[in-house]
């Protein structure tokens, strides 16, 4: 039997509408005649993004739950009954062989639902510290795919199977020469390339040190390819010039990272499992506003490895300077710490996780 179905939700953020993405098209390579159903929060990002990735998607009146007292936590018990009705009656006409979460706000209800009805579903937790909603739906679920050491702190020990974090296929494969991609950016072979990656819409903090930091990488003679986000161009264009390149976002990242001999980079969990792939020289700065501050554990389970550099944003005024300048002059330190990452590095994650959702098919 080939014509499966499968639902696949998550969102919210990239960092979990992007894996279920790349889950989707891994099972349509092994099942190309099975019909695929994302489900989302209403107005997050996943209505525009996975349709762009050639899906269809519901979506569900679903937010997260504020800590403090306001208008939209009032409203939370009714989204709540609405998402689980709503995800009921999708469940009823689209009859789901498996279905898939990778976290965010509406995986709930879908996940509660698919499992009451006994459903074979599984979880795709991204980060070295679950999330709320992955650990709410754990012990409904047959299957945790996981990326780091340890998550038997928050799910049973006999679910948990380690896969790592699914990557896009570009990078896995790279194939991009240092050459051709110094050619690519127009930049000089003869010295070195910082690549500083703020996340889609960048990170406020990372753009402020990158600006003031400019007069230290001319310094040091060092180029650098800037992805300042979406939110900040317009205030950081005008510090492009010959050896400074300012993005919005970056299309090609094979070439970026190809081009880069030392990365500075936010601790998402997409981020750090990309960056382990591709093996250079990292220095993390953790956003410190984001659930759990699960992007400082991400970056501590490399750090503890010597896999990367940690930097957090309260030590950027007094450490950066001297944390950067130690690590590009010692060209045995940045070798050292793309070994390392690279020994992190799953790269087969996305297979991975598609043979454990084909395994409980066969069941």
């Amino acid at each position: 039997m080939d014509n499966y179905k499968f639902i696949l939700s998550g969102g919210g953020t990239g960092g979990h509408i992007y894996p279920a993405i790349a889950i989707a098209n891994e099972l349509k390579e092994m099942y190309p005649d099975a019909e695929f159903l994302f489900v989302g929060a209403k107005d997050r990002m996943e209505m525009e993004k996975v349709p762009q990735a050639g899906y269809k998607i519901e979506g569900l009146w679903i937010s997260g739950f504020q800590r403090k007292l306001t208008f939209k936590n009032m409203l939370f018990p009714f989204k709540v009954i609405s998402s689980l009705f709503k995800a009921r009656q999708i469940i009823k006409k689209f009859k789901p062989n498996a279905v898939v979460g990778t976290g965010g706000f509406a995986s709930g209800p879908l996940l509660h639902v698919a499992a009451g009805k006994n459903i074979p579903c599984v979880l795709q937790e991204q980060n070295s510290y679950a999330g709320v909603t992955n650990k709410l739906l754990a012990g409904k679920v047959q299957k945790i795919c996981v990326a780091y050491d340890g998550m038997d702190r928050f799910f049973s020990a006999d679910k948990i199977i380690k896969t790592g974090n699914p990557v896009r296929k570009d990078l896995v494969e790279m194939k991009v020469s240092k050459q051709k991609a110094l050619e690519f950016f127009k930049l000089k072979k003869d010295k070195p390339v910082l690549l500083v990656l703020g996340g889609s819409l960048g990170a406020r903090r990372v753009n402020k040190l990158i600006k003031e930091q400019l007069p230290l990488f001319a310094s040091l003679d060092v180029q650098v390819i800037w992805q300042c986000g979406k939110l900040y161009y317009e205030e950081y264009k005008e510090c492009q010039n010959e050896h400074v390149l300012v993005f919005d976002f970056l299309n090609k990242m094979d070439f970026a990272y190809a081009a880069a001999d030392v990365i500075i980079s936010r601790a998402g969990a997409g981020s750090v499992s990309e960056l382990s792939i591709v093996g250079k020289p990292v220095i993390f700065i953790p956003s410190p506003n984001v659930a759990e501050d699960h992007q400082t554990k991400n970056a501590l389970a490399y750090a503890d490895k010597n896999a990367a550099i940690l930097l957090r944003e309260k030590e950027l005024d007094a450490s950066f300077k001297t944390v950067f300048t130690d690590l590009f002059n010692n060209k045995e330190k940045q070798i050292e710490l793309g070994e390392n990452i690279k020994k992190q590095a799953l790269p087969n994650a996305t297979k991975n996780i598609a043979l454990e959702v084909s395994k409980l098919l066969k069941k």
